[in-house]
């Protein structure tokens, strides 16, 4: 018997190593993915900052929690038989369930409530006395559709990339058209989720002029994961100047006097005019707004990136490179004329 139980606690002292050894190469691998700009562990806003340091706090109670339990577990090994009375072991057993599983589960609770209530309470749409920017973001299969109400002349409407204010607070009321996304940009903060007929609002800040990434945390369809936002945080007058280049009477001009085109803009006209908008020639709402595609950083929610040709590949292939997306095959449309579309659309930057 007793050299059963030391073959026992040698097999147990190989697994331990193995597993502190798995534990090691997975934590150093895991690690590797902490930089980026969807890093949670990089935060560039103080809402991001808070929420960091919840996630730190809980990984380090739930890691002493873990080394505890794991000693514990080693003690039992090692410990001498010892007998005790039925009143002995109810009363221990008592403890352990008062402790363990009372007492320990009410600390951690009112613990992670001190930590997190506050840190929530700064990402909500309370009342200020200056009005924050307020940028509205609606969620579709597989795209962004993004709509600045507050722009002097008028709305402005673009789709798969966010302009914001750094250094200010500013309100996302989000909603989603077709099933639930989730909003979260994870450098700024925590994600809100995007449910159709129901605005949600969260309110997000950027210390300094940068470029995020951001991601629908929701699963949402077939093509969840290329559903990429592109955000980019600038000084209140590049903002104000962004605005002002999108205005509805700028772009109209920009598409419509075109005359190097004319031939893409009447092919636009008759396939593309009732799903997409451009400003001064279209008012279509069905898929993503055109008005400015020349100045995104990608196609697609982040599929290609966008440079010279890369309209008329996703023209060509959009099915290919994002399967299942809502605009139709283009088979009744000969390369050429998807060629002159491409190099038209590409033209459309403010």
């Amino acid at each position: 018997m007793t050299h059963r139980l030391i073959s026992i606690q040698r097999l147990t002292k190989q697994w331990v190593n193995r597993l502190l050894v798995a534990f090691a190469l997975l934590t150093g691998l895991l690690l590797t993915g902490c930089a980026g700009d969807k890093s949670i562990l990089d935060p560039a806003g103080q809402a991001a900052r808070d929420i960091a340091i919840v996630w730190w706090v809980m990984l380090g109670f739930s890691t002493v929690v873990l080394g505890m339990v794991t000693l514990f577990w080693l003690y039992t090994f090692k410990r001498k038989e010892v007998t005790r009375t039925p009143d002995e072991e109810r009363r221990i057993a008592r403890r352990w369930i008062v402790g363990g599983g009372i007492i320990l589960p009410v600390a951690s609770i009112i613990a992670l409530l001190i930590f997190g209530v506050p840190t929530g309470q700064r990402m909500l749409t309370l009342p200020l006395s200056d009005p924050p920017e307020v940028i509205e973001v609606i969620g579709h299969q597989w795209w962004w559709e993004v709509r600045y109400p507050g722009a002097e002349g008028g709305e402005v409407v673009t789709a798969n990339q966010l302009i914001m204010p750094a250094g200010e607070p500013v309100d996302f009321h989000v909603t989603g058209a077709d099933v639930i996304h989730s909003f979260w940009v994870p450098r700024l903060g925590g994600k809100i989720d995007m449910v159709p007929g129901h605005v949600n609002k969260i309110r997000l800040e950027a210390d300094v002029p940068a470029i995020f990434g951001a991601q629908c945390a929701e699963f949402c369809g077939t093509q969840h994961a290329q559903m990429h936002l592109y955000v980019e945080a600038v000084e209140r007058d590049e903002y104000e100047a962004w605005l002002a280049a999108r205005q509805t009477d700028e772009l109209s001009s920009l598409a419509v006097n075109d005359q190097q085109h004319e031939f893409a803009r009447e092919a636009f006209m008759s396939h593309c005019a009732s799903c997409h908008r451009v400003a001064g020639l279209s008012t279509g709402g069905e898929g993503p707004a055109l008005s400015d595609l020349g100045s995104r950083a990608s196609l697609g929610a982040g599929v290609i990136a966008m440079e010279e040709g890369a309209v008329s590949t996703w023209l060509k292939q959009h099915q290919a490179l994002k399967p299942g997306n809502k605009m139709p095959p283009h088979y009744d449309i000969d390369p050429a004329t998807l060629e002159s579309l491409g190099a038209w659309l590409e033209t459309l930057t403010p």
